[in-house]
């Protein structure tokens, strides 16, 4: 929920799916309780390039703008390595996750920035308990109208980037059931879910005009669809991951993120018309995901059965693969698909630790392992 895509450079290139960048959103953790640690402002003046979220106990880093997929690991991975050191300096941890067992339980307040005291004082208990993360991926498009359409074609298969990425099975102190609650808990605000059926740059940003009128929200940035055209810049931002702590699992949404902009972008060109995906299944596809993440079923992104986890994931690749060939990342995607499938998902990892008898700040500690060994 921080301002939007102030990283994104307009000038590192005019081509469809190009250009990649990732925002990457982590809590800050006492690493002997489990419990959050409001000190984000401390961590922000610290010489780590990092930038606030929405509470204290929330830390951002954003990538460059890249093209090149080895290049954004090598960014990334030194931002975490700063954010980190700051955060070891203060006796605490940073921890890549979607949510952890804390998240929604007396939070310390937002950080003192005017925009984010707006939406604690309007919406009130729904910021108290927005202690969540997520992993965002840009991916470049010059222009907007093919950004509103292009969106809108990937969106029926963005459920399967949720299931892969679900890391947030806890949340207040319990055992939530689900794979990504993270998911559950943003869903309660107005702006969150399926982008509305717009088909044009114009009509989306009446759309967003029309909410700022209503004063339901008091500025584009607090559209949180879960893909989205920028509001500044020349991208499309698919938002709908958990925060992830190992950052094969981060390339691998970024890879695949990208092949299904570039996938769209050809659809257009080819005259495709747009897909007539009915905004009742897109929710329950994304909320199937949320529920289970890779264990049980999820919505077949080619109809609206129910199919194994495995064959979506395999339908998306299928889906993308002339894509990630285009751009030299099929190896990518296909080693970082398997390696994931074969050790599961951030919240399997986690219920495993408690299944073992560990305890929510064992379970904790080994997430922040991970993020740390990345």
């Amino acid at each position: 929920m921080t301002d939007v895509d102030r990283r994104i450079d307009p000038a590192a290139g005019d081509e469809v799916a190009t250009t990649i960048g990732v925002e990457e959103e982590f809590h800050l953790v006492d690493p002997k309780t489990g419990a959050l640690a409001p000190t984000a402002p401390r961590i922000v003046r610290a010489p780590a390039e990092v930038e606030p979220e929405l509470h204290r106990s929330q830390i951002e880093t954003a990538s460059r703008v890249h093209r090149d997929i080895d290049a954004l690991r090598r960014d990334l991975a030194q931002r975490r390595r700063d954010l980190i050191a700051a955060a070891h300096r203060l006796g605490l941890a940073a921890v890549a996750s979607g949510t952890v067992p804390a998240s929604g339980i007396a939070a310390a307040g937002v950080y003192p920035k005017p925009r984010y005291e707006w939406l604690a004082h309007e919406y009130r208990q729904l910021v108290e308990e927005q202690q969540v993360c997520a992993c965002q991926v840009q991916v470049g498009v010059p222009d907007r109208d093919l950004a509103v359409r292009v969106a809108r074609r990937i969106q029926g298969w963005l459920h399967v980037l949720l299931a892969l990425s679900a890391g947030s099975p806890t949340f207040h102190a319990v055992d939530t059931g689900y794979a990504s609650y993270r998911t559950v808990a943003i869903s309660r605000w107005p702006t969150v879910g399926p982008l509305p059926e717009v088909t044009c740059a114009r009509e989306y940003d009446d759309t967003v005009a029309a909410l700022m009128l209503s004063g339901v929200i008091s500025d584009p940035g607090m559209i949180y669809f879960d893909v989205r055209p920028s509001a500044r810049y020349p991208t499309v931002e698919i938002r709908v991951a958990d925060a992830c702590p190992l950052l094969d699992d981060v390339i691998l949404l970024a890879v695949l993120g990208r092949a299904l902009v570039s996938a769209a972008a050809r659809e257009e060109a080819t005259g495709k018309p747009l897909p007539e995906v009915r905004t009742v299944m897109l929710r329950a596809a994304t909320w199937r995901a949320a529920r289970s993440g890779l264990s049980g079923e999820l919505v077949d992104p080619l109809g609206a059965a129910a199919v194994p986890a495995r064959q979506a994931v395999r339908a998306l690749l299928d889906h993308l693969r002339p894509e990630l060939e285009h751009h030299g990342d099929w190896d990518t995607a296909d080693e970082l698909t398997r390696a994931l499938l074969r050790r599961g998902t951030s919240a399997q990892r986690q219920r495993a630790v408690l299944r073992r008898g560990g305890s929510f700040v064992e379970m904790v500690n080994e997430v922040i392992r991970e993020t740390e060994e990345g």
